[in-house]
């Protein structure tokens, strides 16, 4: 090992060290142990280009120990993308580049928000599946345009989560021989050593799912993690799994190998005795020798080197198939091909009444030949989702062409592989699964939103029309849960054109996930539902009065329900106005101008609807109001017996607002 390789590592390990200690609070322990690996990728393996860190063919890196995070900001520092030693003082500090964990989009050269344990390992087998589509799309002999590796640090906290389980196993099933993970081995965790709880042989399970396991066994060896790296990226048919065997804290004396060196700052007097122990100058602080930064500028003249080659070979590839680089052009840019909003044929369905899944199908099938980059599928969940894309091939070893992915019941890695996806760039991603398990999905939309990243969930059989499944597959609770996300737009459409503003909304979002909740079960085709779906909620059927005497509202399924009811209600001389609310997210963000106009504040007699959670209503109906709803659970029996006996029904709504109105 050379010395200014040596001096490097130490640079990482201390600043690493200083910024926790700055800020009273963090993880010294993994960028101790791992900054030999994490240095030998970044040097002399990664292909990357600080001056334009968004280059699309560069390679991806991924630390999925995320609480590793000042590992990660003292390189990004040292290889010039843009992080400042101030910024490394301000670690964990208000409006600070260096937040705890790595945020994509707030801090240059993050490629990902890992956030829990296993979620940056899943997110980079979306990062790999979505290269691979890209690649067999469009490069051809002596142009691999598309050509990149995904690397990722995960620990030991990151191999016992279950998500690192599952995205690994379609991982190997796929062959993603682009996706190398470190595994950060020092067997130790918050409470202690892992044996307390962890003791399988994690590389015969990753040789069981069929992935290429090497070993190095001494962490601070870089030309064996060298030679790793090199061994990894010669296999294209197995994924690569570089077990590490490291210790946490190196370079502390007093914490080396110890859970105390995990999850707390090492302490004034031992990063003191670090430095001694290290040979670094005991009275600097935040101190980079000029020969690292030296080295390090050398080291960034091979990327830029590299992008320049890659422009110069895109324009030959441009000039042979120009057909295939003006495709490029519409799968990279974030701008829809087509004006869908004005295309009829877009908002045009058949009249008789159908589920929203279906519909759903149908709308997909469409944008499927308007929109070449849809990239999605379900968790073994397609003929009952509806989101199989006719035509367009299944993505597996095979055939990375294909545009449907088959994640298996794997709904964990699936929403991580999503993000992934959409984070590579070039695709549309969306996914699918029933609702009732999309508390399986959640962490992975909160990150997501956290992201602003515009991947589609497609949720259906979404209340108690499920029926005979019974209270485990009835979903009760997660409309609220998925409203209540800051920077989840959630719809629940009522018809086909409600269904076709949802995805309009979706696929035209730039920042925003969006969960469209679907119906197992018919519902009907209103003549007068339109556009105005894209404003979150809209008077559907409005009264005969200039004010009503009355306001319905609900959503999907239930929206039959106060259409019919109010007709009997006028008849009965009570005028109505029935408002449908696809989504409570975009009606909120609309004017108050146009809010008053839906909901005007001198109507208090309201009443709204759900086959969910009660939850969320009230803001609408009021002191005065009624929300029917189901704040229980459900239960085993035909869907008609199952809303019946709950009170989801038009005759109810009828009583309930006979009642109000003569309150």
């Amino acid at each position: 090992m050379k010395k200014i390789d040596t001096t490097s590592v130490n640079t990482i390990r201390i600043l690493s060290a200083e910024g926790i200690q700055k800020a009273n609070s963090g993880h010294p322990g993994l960028p101790m142990g791992a900054a030999p690996m994490a240095y030998e990728l970044w040097a002399n393996h990664m292909k990357h280009n600080s001056s334009d860190p968004n280059w699309i063919n560069r390679d991806r890196f991924i630390l999925s120990a995320g609480h590793g995070s000042m590992l990660l900001y003292s390189l990004l520092h040292l290889f010039g993308y843009g992080l400042t030693l101030e910024d490394l003082k301000e670690f964990r500090q208000w409006g600070s580049k260096t937040p705890g964990h790595p945020e994509y989009g707030h801090t240059v050269g993050v490629d990902t928000t890992t956030g829990p344990l296993g979620a940056g390992f899943a997110t980079g087998i979306g990062m790999a599946m979505a290269e691979a589509n890209l690649a067999a799309k469009f490069n051809r002999d002596g142009y691999n345009i598309v050509d990149h590796f995904t690397y990722a640090i995960a620990g030991d906290g990151c191999m016992m989560e279950g998500i690192t389980s599952e995205a690994a196993s379609l991982a190997g099933t796929l062959k993603l021989g682009k996706f190398i993970a470190f595994y950060d081995s020092n067997k130790i965790t918050i409470e202690g050593s892992t044996d307390i709880a962890f003791t399988e042989d994690v590389e015969k399970r990753y040789e069981a799912y069929g992935w290429q396991v090497l070993r190095v066994e001494d962490g601070n060896d870089l030309d064996s993690i060298g030679k790793a790296i090199e061994s990894a990226k010669a296999d294209l048919e197995r994924p690569s799994l570089i077990v590490v065997k490291t210790q946490i804290g190196y370079g502390c004396p007093a914490k080396q190998g110890k859970s105390s060196a995990h999850g707390e700052p090492l302490g004034a007097e031992n990063l003191l005795e670090t430095k001694k122990n290290l040979e670094f100058p005991v009275d600097k602080e935040f101190y980079v020798p000029e020969e690292v930064y030296d080295h390090m500028k050398s080291l960034q003249v091979k990327g830029k080197k590299e992008q320049e080659e890659w422009e110069k070979l895109f324009e030959e590839y441009a000039n042979k198939y120009s057909d295939l680089a003006k495709e490029w052009e519409v799968w990279t840019s974030e701008e829809l091909p087509v004006d869908l909003l004005n295309d009829e044929d877009f908002w045009t369905f058949d009249k008789k009444p159908n589920a929203t899944r279906a519909i759903s199908g149908q709308i997909i099938n469409r944008l499927t030949k308007l929109l070449p980059n849809l990239f999605g599928g379900a968790a073994d969940l397609a003929p009952s989702t509806k989101t199989y894309m006719n035509d367009k091939g299944d993505f597996s070893a095979e055939n990375y062409a294909g545009m449907n992915l088959h994640f298996g019941v794997r709904e964990l890695a699936m929403s991580a592989i999503a993000n992934g996806i959409a984070l590579h760039g070039a695709h549309k991603a969306f996914i699918a699964t029933f609702f009732v398990f999309s508390d399986y999905i959640k962490p992975s939309v909160r990150l997501s939103a956290l992201m602003k990243l515009p991947v589609t969930f497609v949720l259906t059989h979404d209340s108690i029309g499920v029926g005979e499944d019974g209270p485990t597959h009835q979903p009760i609770e997660q409309l609220a849960a998925f409203r209540s996300m800051p920077n989840v737009v959630t719809f629940r459409p009522a018809d086909a054109r409600e269904t076709a503003a949802a995805w309009y909304y979706a696929i035209s979002s730039k920042e925003t996930p969006t969960a469209i909740v679907l119906t197992r079960q018919n519902v009907p085709y209103y003549e007068e539902s339109e556009k105005k779906a894209l404003k979150g909620g809209y008077t559907l059927v409005d009264s005969d009065k200039e004010v009503p005497d009355m306001i319905l509202m609900a959503s999907g399924s239930e929206v039959e329900y106060i259409y019919e009811a109010a007709k009997k209600l006028k008849a009965d001389g009570i005028d109505v106005r029935v408002v449908s609310m696809p989504s409570m997210d975009v009606f909120e963000a609309q004017s108050e101008e146009y809010k008053e106009t839906v909901l005007p504040m001198n109507v208090r007699k309201r009443i709204a609807i759900e086959a969910a959670s009660t939850f969320g209503w009230h803001k609408y109906v009021g002191l005065d109001g009624e929300v029917i709803g189901l704040d229980h659970f459900g239960a085993s029996a035909p869907a008609s017996r199952v809303f019946k006996e709950f009170g989801i029904t038009e005759e109810n709504v009828y009583e309930v607002a006979k009642k109000l109105y003569n309150k």
